[in-house]
């Protein structure tokens, strides 16, 4: 550890303001970065980018570099993945992750780990977009794009690729805090319930797990198969103040409401939108919420979340433990039939 920090910025960028219109803002360039990032875009069409949405793109990104080796597409609202998919097109993961929370997608941020083609430039068609950044787009979906919106900042940022180990900054008033970047995933993959973990739904568990590690904490994220080999975002739960809020007033609440909108559901609704088969309806959650992963950035220090969980329907849990009530949480899992999976790894995220 040096006795002095020296670090060096340079291409000062003013920008319209910062993260409120009140104050006055600049981006600096490290000269130094040799991988995809907001300070070796290419911006090829658009208004000019404003402090949040460099922030929010960053954190797009940082999403995006962790399915680099997948159809993904990551949407994003004020850092957190209000919509994150794999698809065996680009086209299917782009409305797959739209679906996961089309309300919040409004406005949002779109990272893509693929070259953008036509047909997923088509799926945007009068959705409003602020950022789309992707290695590069094709010729006819860049037009189509540039067409679409004067507006919408099109970024063309190179290939994608996973996590470099370097430090990262975070500045408080009066100094400088200094850390490694976040690039690991997990220490294990151990089941620690008498249900063990089916294998089928381990490739899963991994795509809710990297989701939970880029969601703010307190985080829970419910992730599913909607198609045999591909993920999206169910439901998500981020940055409350207690876990327990995550899980039932947020997370839970939002894959009922996908649950909804599923196809399978339209016959539980008339052609004006009422409901007309509650019972149904409830027998379709509780079978989707059978089917997710759910996901939590850090351990439990209580089984209200497992039985929460429960409660709902959900039979499968991954999340770092290392409480010492550990053995309440694994003990309620096992009252239930719950598998649950520690991955040794906290990611926590503020």
């Amino acid at each position: 550890m040096s006795e002095e920090l020296n670090l060096k910025f340079v291409s000062p960028q003013p920008l319209r303001y910062g993260e409120n219109s009140h104050q006055s803002a600049v981006f600096y360039r490290d000269p130094t970065c040799d991988e995809a990032s907001l300070a070796t875009a290419k911006q090829l069409h658009g208004k000019e980018l404003s402090y949040n949405n460099i922030v929010d793109a960053d954190a797009a990104l940082e999403m995006a570099r962790e399915f680099s080796d997948s159809n993904a597409i990551v949407i994003v609202k004020h850092m957190n993945p209000c919509g994150l998919a794999t698809g065996e097109t680009l086209l299917e993961a782009m409305e797959a992750a739209w679906a996961g929370d089309p309300v919040s997608a409004f406005g949002s941020v779109i990272a893509s780990s693929r070259k953008i083609d036509l047909k997923t430039a088509e799926f945007l068609k009068g959705k409003f977009v602020e950022i789309l950044l992707a290695p590069a787009f094709d010729e006819d979906a860049l037009e189509f794009l540039k067409n679409k919106s004067k507006d919408i900042r099109l970024l063309e940022v190179g290939k994608i690729e996973k996590a470099k180990r370097v430090k990262v900054y975070k500045h408080v008033i009066g100094g400088m805090l200094v850390q490694d970047r976040d690039v690991d995933t997990y220490e294990k993959f151990e089941c620690v319930t008498k249900a063990q973990f089916p294998k089928n739904k381990e490739e899963l568990a991994r795509f809710t797990w990297l989701v939970t590690k880029h969601t703010k904490s307190n985080a829970i994220v419910m992730g599913y198969e909607y198609k045999p080999g591909y993920f999206q975002v169910l439901g998500l739960g981020p940055g409350q103040p207690n876990r327990i809020d995550s899980n039932l007033r947020l997370c839970q609440p939002r894959v009922r409401d996908n649950v909804a909108r599923m196809d399978a559901a339209k016959p539980f609704f008339d052609a004006e939108g009422k409901l007309v088969d509650e019972a149904g309806l409830k027998a379709l959650e509780r079978k989707v919420f059978g089917e997710v992963v759910m996901g939590s950035d850090a351990f439990f220090p209580f089984p209200d979340n497992v039985e929460a969980a429960h409660n709902a329907g959900v039979r499968y849990i991954v999340q770092p433990g290392g409480s010492k009530k550990d053995d309440l949480s694994i003990a309620a899992a096992d009252d239930f039939g719950m598998a649950m999976v520690f991955t040794g790894m906290r990611h926590f995220r503020h």
